[in-house]
């Protein structure tokens, strides 16, 4: 069950996406409630995504990286360009959805597009970190976070 957390969880996210690019096609449409449903459902996934990456990082630990030595820093970087995208989503998501709920359309509208793409790369890099973990390479040895991140 273990190994299977971390697909689920790559699966949550992407599905979030995908959903997400649903709910801009619908609204681009004037489908505002088809809009919303898919954007709810988005923000499901994702907070889905949330609870089983956060329960296994605490309980059990993140994989490191084990591929070959030399690409450790090329995979480094790019981890830590997929987190600050995802933060950075994150916070615009929770902004935008809050801009939503409260009737803030105006400034709903001028900073969803931007959540959705950042939305977008975050679940791209996302998916290519969960490759590199457990697909292209076997996976490294599970750690604390700090250390599956920098060591």
């Amino acid at each position: 069950m273990v190994d299977f957390l971390p697909l689920l969880s790559t699966f949550c996210i992407l599905v979030s996406a995908i959903l997400v690019a649903f709910g801009w096609y619908f609204i681009k449409n004037g489908r505002k409630e088809a809009h919303k449903k898919a954007m709810a459902t988005a923000a499901s996934f994702a907070v889905l995504f949330f609870i089983i990456y956060i329960s296994r990082t605490l309980l059990i630990g993140n994989t490191s990286f084990g591929g070959p030595d030399h690409i450790k820093p090329y995979y480094t970087s790019f981890l830590i360009f997929h987190i600050f995208l995802a933060l950075t989503g994150v916070a615009l998501g929770i902004l935008t959805i809050f801009f939503a709920r409260k009737g803030r359309l105006k400034k709903h509208r001028k900073i969803g597009p931007w959540t959705a793409v950042i939305w977008f790369i975050s679940a791209t890099t996302g998916v290519s970190v969960y490759l590199m973990l457990y697909v292209i390479w076997e996976p490294g040895p599970v750690t604390s976070m700090i250390d599956a991140i920098l060591k």
